[in-house]
């Protein structure tokens, strides 16, 4: 941490937060101190508060002050009272340290903290990176305080005479991390007295294990990886395909058991299995998986007249245009059609099923998704084609694709409407 940027100081009161602003202030580190009031326990929560109000004023620490309804937070958001606090904290630290341009806000985790967190991820059921303890450093939060024990923080705290509060409910078996901190880790340190540091070594090297398997999964990754697709024989062939999934889709929200259940289908999947997280979908096609972001159709846009049209959040455009003669266009994202055979307000829509056109080229009729099936076209490219139809609700061009014949040049058109259809 630089001493001449400001660093804020997250300070409950207790013993561990405590000492983090006393040894940050000797450093003589620029701070200023943070102090949360969740009033989750009565006068307790107000005696807190106090106390940080007159040590910061003791120190000549400037102290910002927040208060939180954390219940009625926890309740609308329909999470734990834990999460609800973590969540409304680190909400506003950040916002805060942005405001005050700080380099970063300092939380009091220590050596216990982490191996209690170590614990919980093992309880989980966590992979690899879950057992590697609480990081130094998390984007603009630090732990100065992750080489230190609980004792080491009390006993120094009494050797410069400093008080501190204790919460009660830290006191009390009731959650899973004060079990670990009240009964499993004394037990453990019974049966060895070196068990938090044999703990903490382990982490360690597991954390330069996380460095290795993380860059081995993504040089496969990048490998197998081609614009969102991946092929699944290869990735069968690879030493684990159930780590590269994970690697790839629990960024986009598939959780463990859905990747498992993914992994496990791989060799029997056929084309149209698919699987969802909120924001994204995996389907199998043609013996690959391909990951589409799940969005919401583009809407109907009507088009009475030629012009510029701007759709899709503006993302993409359509220029239609009227040329003398016949023009012709060699590009599969302009539509060349003879203009006194389209009739006005034209249409441009998502594809409904039943639709049916005339491909140019062909004689007879064909259902749009079956033309694009013998394109090769993937079911969630499917699900984002765009016709654009005519007065006569008629199907004239299969966007980016192929226009329909009845409505194409030919050697006695006098003018041609071009649709160029153009992403930006």
């Amino acid at each position: 941490m630089d001493h001449e940027r400001l660093q804020l100081v997250a300070i409950s009161g207790g013993a561990d937060s405590v000492c983090l602003l006393r040894i940050l202030q000797q450093l003589n580190y620029r701070i200023e101190a943070i102090h949360c009031n969740f009033h989750l326990r009565g006068e307790e929560s107000n005696r807190d508060e106090q106390f940080v109000k007159e040590l910061c004023q003791k120190l000549n620490v400037e102290l910002h002050l927040i208060h939180f309804d954390t219940k009625t937070y926890a309740e609308t958001h329909k999470v734990s009272i834990e999460m609800a606090a973590r969540e409304l904290r680190y909400h506003y630290f950040e916002l805060l340290r942005h405001d005050l341009n700080a380099e970063c806000v300092c939380v009091a985790h220590h050596q216990d903290d982490s191996v209690e967190t170590i614990l919980m991820n093992l309880l989980r059921g966590t992979g690899i990176h879950g057992l590697t303890g609480i990081k130094p450093r998390n984007g603009h939060i630090a732990r100065p305080l992750l080489c230190v024990s609980r004792q080491d923080i009390e006993q120094w705290l009494t050797n410069i005479g400093q008080q501190y509060i204790t919460d009660s409910t830290n006191l009390v078996a009731d959650i899973v991390r004060n079990k670990l901190r009240l009964n499993v880790l004394p037990q453990l340190n019974d049966i060895t007295p070196s068990a938090v540091s044999n703990i903490l070594t382990t982490a360690r090297r597991l954390a330069e294990a996380a460095r290795v398997y993380d860059d081995a999964i993504s040089h496969q990754l990048e490998c197998l990886d081609n614009n969102g697709s991946i092929d699944i024989q290869q990735l069968l062939k690879t030493p684990s395909a159930e780590a590269i999934l994970y690697a790839w889709l629990a960024p986009v929200g598939f959780s463990p058991s859905v990747i498992e259940s993914i992994t496990n289908r791989l060799p029997v999947a056929q084309t149209g299995r698919q699987w969802s997280s909120a924001t994204h979908q995996l389907t199998v096609h043609q013996g690959r998986l391909v990951l589409d972001t799940i969005t919401a159709p583009v809407q109907p846009l009507q088009i009475p007249e030629t012009g510029n049209y701007v759709f899709n959040n503006e993302k993409e455009c359509l220029h239609l245009q009227l040329l003398e003669g016949c023009q012709i266009e060699r590009d599969i994202h302009t539509a060349c059609l003879d203009a006194s055979k389209v009739r006005f307000p034209l249409t441009l829509r998502p594809t409904q099923a039943g639709d049916r056109f005339q491909p140019f080229g062909m004689r007879g009729k064909k259902l749009v998704s079956d033309f694009l099936t013998d394109l090769h076209i993937s079911l969630p490219q499917k699900r984002h084609q765009l016709v654009i139809t005519d007065a006569t609700d008629r199907i004239v061009w299969l966007v980016d694709h192929r226009p329909d014949q009845r409505f194409c040049i030919d050697n006695t058109t006098s003018q041609t409407l071009t649709i160029h259809h153009e992403r930006r």
